[in-house]
């Protein structure tokens, strides 16, 4: 269980980090690209992701549930 926390952890923080990134003009661009590629990494070569297109999808649709469902907070 732990584990799937961190991978939603993980996911959250790419989700988070690209939002920032698409801003206009974010303050550190170059901050946020090395995070995102990191984050990119680790979700990429997850064993429990790696080579599972449905299951990256899975967790996608599971932030973005969360994340609509969790009000303003």
């Amino acid at each position: 269980m732990r584990q799937d926390n961190d991978l939603v952890q993980t996911q959250r923080d790419w989700t988070t980090t690209y939002q920032a990134l698409a801003a206009p003009h974010p303050a550190d661009n170059t901050a946020l690209r090395r995070r995102l590629l990191r984050l990119s990494v680790r979700l990429w070569w997850d064993p429990r992701l790696h080579s599972r297109p449905a299951a990256r999808t899975a967790l996608r649709a599971r932030i973005r549930t969360s994340s609509s469902t969790a009000g303003p907070g």
